[in-house]
């Protein structure tokens, strides 16, 4: 081959294009001219919608074949699709939507049912094998337990009363807000006490595992409080109903006559006294023993609410109080729920308080 010979390039090919033809009315009497390359139509894929047919444009002579003929523009109209579709649309609007709609409804609403009971079902279970994990064994309960109410009892019996004698006066003669004054002392030290014992029993344990003595204000434990307090009513309830099995004299309730007289005496500085006394220093110390310790720690040998249960009824015995155990029972039962939901002591803690500022509020009455 010559350096002067070259190749023809290949001839051009266009990107093919799909159109859709007109109806055949609108095709009568349309002519192509005699020099343009016959056009041959190929179906391609399914069927369009009202019965015509997509199809395509041979754009390249080497496309065609001898027997491609001059007749024009071919087009064909899908009487099939046609029918097929109006047959369709008849059975649509000849079914029944009414029975259609009723069992779309009522699969809806047992699949609603079905996933109800699962997520209830899974929520019990994980309640019931909710644990923490607990480091120590029964010993270190039991002596924890142990210390801190003889600790309780020597404070408010022996050790608070001893200093006030030394200092040269006794509860008895003090006034409505000496009297105030020496509940607030008395909790203080009965609150540090018990959580010197924590500290000094668990020690050796530390680093705690995650999930103990856990304050957070972050979460949906608010929730948790509001839905406890409306069973406030209803540990109301049980408190008149327990005073009457036990009998109760017509005298005033033990462990709040000093409240009460307060109150009676309008003194405004010893009420102020006795809240902070009821609604912060009790609830804090009180919920760190028996829901912060208590509660999770006999969770190594029971399900999570025999826990808290048993650690409700130990709550109300603490009290000391025959008047009082079914109320305080329910409401440990409650508060134990609450924190056991939570993980978090602040809940618990709030809650107590609520029911604290309650009872003060209906003293008051």
């Amino acid at each position: 081959m010559s350096s002067t010979s070259c190749l023809a390039p290949p001839p051009l090919r266009l990107p093919c294009r799909r159109v859709r033809l007109p109806p055949p009315s609108a095709a009568v009497g349309a002519t192509v001219a005699a020099e343009r390359p016959s056009l041959r139509f190929k179906p391609r894929g399914a069927a369009p919608t009202k019965g015509w047919r997509l199809v395509h444009i041979s754009c390249f002579r080497q496309e065609q074949d001898v027997s491609t003929s001059d007749d024009g523009i071919n087009f064909e109209y899908n009487e099939q699709a046609e029918i097929s579709e109006d047959s369709d649309l008849k059975e649509e609007d000849g079914g029944s939507p009414n029975r259609d709609d009723q069992n779309y409804v009522n699969g809806y609403w047992f699949d609603r049912a079905q996933k109800m009971k699962e997520n209830l079902q899974e929520t019990i279970f994980r309640f019931w094998n909710g644990r923490w994990a607990v480091p120590w064994t029964g010993q270190t309960i039991a002596q924890v337990m142990f210390l801190w109410i003889a600790t309780f009892w020597l404070v408010g019996s022996w050790i608070v009363p001893f200093l006030a004698h030394a200092a040269g006066f006794s509860k008895e003669t003090l006034t409505h807000r000496g009297q105030a004054l020496y509940s607030l002392v008395t909790d203080i030290t009965e609150g540090l006490a018990g959580i010197a014992i924590l500290h000094q029993c668990l020690g050796r344990f530390r680093p705690l595992p995650p999930g103990w003595f856990e304050f957070k204000l972050k979460g949906k434990w608010h929730w948790d409080v509001v839905l406890g307090c409306l069973l406030f009513p209803l540990v109301n309830l049980l408190s008149h109903i327990n005073i009457s099995l036990v009998h109760m004299s017509s005298g005033p309730v033990a462990g709040v006559s000093g409240v009460e007289q307060s109150i009676v005496a309008r003194d405004p500085v010893a009420m102020a006294l006795y809240a902070v006394v009821v609604t912060v220093c009790a609830p804090i110390w009180e919920e760190i023993v028996f829901r912060g310790f208590l509660l999770p720690s006999l969770t190594r040998y029971m399900p999570l609410p025999w826990s808290i249960l048993l650690s409700a009824a130990a709550f109300a015995l603490a009290h000391f109080n025959v008047q009082r155990v079914l109320p305080l029972i329910f409401l440990g039962v409650v508060m134990g729920g609450v924190f056991a939901r939570s993980r978090n002591l602040l809940a618990s803690i709030v809650l107590h308080s609520l029911w604290n500022g309650f009872v003060f509020l209906d003293l008051m009455k």
